[in-house]
């Protein structure tokens, strides 16, 4: 589905139907004013009748569903177009006058209603005013009209009923935009997260096969066999790193402890930066497994790529897991990095804390993640 901002979710058929239908039931209040017409004794007051309530029905329908619309698709409704429109309305409604009499008064409770979903709430509060008390004025300004008291309280009924209908429709317009809202949040969040995934495995991947290619350099000329034997394992660690990222894009990757540690072997070794790695691991849940196995690789990463180590220390426990090394520390107070922001989001779905700083020695860089006791 496609989220993009401003596109409004699809309506469905069912929907679009049930819009008409809520336009076109309340039109068989003008039966009065329809069999007014039909009984004129002079042809031309038929036809005029007839033909200006079948088009007020007509204009009072798509005026309805315009507004519905602009509504559906969460733009806001034009005033000077709405205004237009009532005017028109309240134009064809005076026309059907010859045809229908007195009872022409029976379209204004279709202007109140449309003023009430169309116009803001002060204006339409006029317009239903004007609609109200133009029966009563009629009555004593036009000889032979009775009080309709009937169609003041149809004006007044109508126009809170549509009101109820322009706030439900209003909530729904809000709710739509929040469904929309949160998909987007949603799609933005899983492309950071897969960014920060690629970043990762790229970031470690190519960092060793640099280095390993670098050595194969150095060697090339003087241990042909070692050179050659490092360039194997940097056409494996490529092979490796491509298949880390088809999975990762198929969403199957995972990382653990053990495999990141001996990993991190061959990686520090490549870079002739000494290891002090622990023989063995605790049993570890696997989520912290998982987090501890990313604390390794970004810490291994970090000291490969930037330190200028001479030794990579790292700790495993049931509760934490530490990488130091003795090279120049951290660059600012945070770390830095995408791959360490990647990091502590991992770290804080699972209400664990990344901390980056210098070693308790004073010197070289130190990443650890902690579980604390009320997150075990």
């Amino acid at each position: 589905m496609d989220l993009a901002p401003g596109k409004p979710l699809p309506v469905s058929r069912h929907w679009r139907i049930t819009g008409w239908l809520l336009a076109a039931v309340w039109l068989f209040f003008l039966n009065v004013p329809l069999a007014t017409a039909l009984h004129q004794p002079q042809p031309w007051r038929r036809v005029v009748g007839v033909t200006a309530l079948v088009a007020f029905s007509v204009g009072y329908v798509l005026l309805f569903q315009w507004a519905r619309g602009l509504r559906q698709a969460l733009r806001p409704i034009p005033v000077g177009r709405a205004r237009a429109g009532l005017a028109l309305l309240l134009v064809v409604g005076l026309a059907s006058l010859p045809g229908t009499a007195g009872d022409w008064l029976a379209t204004l409770v279709y202007v109140a209603a449309a003023a009430v979903f169309l116009l803001p709430s002060w204006e339409a509060l006029a317009v239903v005013a004007l609609c109200a008390a133009t029966p009563v004025l009629a009555s004593w300004l036009v000889p032979g009209w009775d009080a309709e008291s009937g169609i003041v309280f149809a004006v007044l009924l109508a126009s809170f009923a549509m009101f109820g209908v322009a706030q439900l429709a209003q909530r729904n317009s809000e709710l739509r935009a929040a469904q929309q809202e949160i998909g987007r949040l949603a799609v933005a969040e899983e492309r950071a997260r897969a960014a920060r995934d690629l970043h990762d495995i790229l970031g470690h991947s190519l960092t060793v096969v640099a280095i390993k290619a670098e050595l194969a350099g150095r060697l090339i000329a003087v241990d042909t066999d070692r050179a050659a034997a490092e360039i194997a394992e940097v056409e494996a660690l490529a092979r490796s790193a491509l298949a880390d990222v088809r999975q990762t894009v198929g969403a199957y990757r995972e990382v653990s402890l053990g495999a990141e540690l001996a990993g991190a072997r061959s990686a520090l070794a490549a870079a002739g930066i000494a290891a002090d790695l622990p023989a063995e691991v605790p049993e570890l849940p696997p989520e912290w497994d998982r987090l501890f196995g990313w604390a390794v690789r970004e810490g291994v990463t970090n000291v490969v790529r930037h330190s200028g180590a001479r030794c990579c220390v790292i700790r495993v426990r049931p509760d934490r897991v530490e990488v130091g090394d003795d090279g120049r520390g951290p660059s600012s107070p945070d770390g830095g990095g995408y791959g360490l922001a990647g990091l502590r989001e991992r770290a804080r779905r699972l209400d664990a804390v990344v901390t980056v700083g210098r070693r308790p020695e004073g010197d070289g860089f130190l990443l650890r993640v902690h579980v604390p006791e009320r997150a075990r």
